[in-house]
């Protein structure tokens, strides 16, 4: 069981995957956005790009990239949230695949991380995971994370990863730190609880 199943399963319950399935549907019925992650995706590159959702759960981002014109592979080691990506959206290019080992034997335009998969790694995986993710970006692409830097903005016991580790490692992988927001809506990151981060890996 991984970390991030663990958590799932303690603080949602074993229907976790159709649970965070049901809870994005209720809130886009309500009229709330749910697509800020693909809207700072589209100011960052055009379609028909190329985009690896990397962890993508249930598809929600991986589905609304594929709307606008991307193309899309989404991949995640969980099959349960899998299964659910694939019931909504069975024509899409779904992967299970750990980050930490990952070799899909492509690269894209920008390799997407979003839903706190940064600090829900597996344990001591962080340097592993920011070398595959860079293998994945072409050269001059772009790796764009957001993640929770404090329990506020975290599931469960998840422990913090802290932002100095995250850069260190993506630096050690050669990705280069280009902007930081406080939002996927591109607000000013003001060292508070949750960050959005874009590196580009060198040429």
């Amino acid at each position: 069981m991984t970390l991030w199943q663990r958590i799932a399963r303690e603080t949602t319950g074993d229907d976790y995957a159709a649970a965070y399935a049901r809870r994005f549907a209720a809130l886009a019925a309500r009229g709330q956005d749910v697509h800020g992650e693909a809207g700072l995706v589209g100011a960052l590159v055009r379609p028909p790009a190329r985009v690896l959702d990397a962890g993508c759960g249930t598809g929600r981002i991986a589905v609304r990239l594929q709307e606008l014109g991307y193309v899309v592979v989404g991949v995640d080691v969980d099959a349960t949230m899998l299964g659910q990506a694939r019931a909504a959206a069975p024509e899409l290019d779904w992967r299970e695949g750990d980050l930490a080992t990952l070799d899909l034997g492509e690269t894209f335009d920008l390799v997407l991380l979003a839903g706190n998969v940064i600090p829900l790694l597996e344990p001591a995986t962080l340097q592993a995971a920011a070398a595959r993710l860079a293998a994945h970006a072409v050269p001059g692409g772009l790796v764009v994370c957001g993640f929770g830097l404090d329990a506020d903005h975290l599931p469960g016991d998840c422990p913090v990863t802290p932002l100095a580790d995250v850069d260190a490692a993506f630096a050690a992988a050669g990705l280069v730190a280009q902007e930081r927001f406080a939002t996927w809506d591109r607000a000013p990151y003001d060292d508070g609880g949750y960050v959005v981060t874009v590196h580009r890996r060198d040429a």
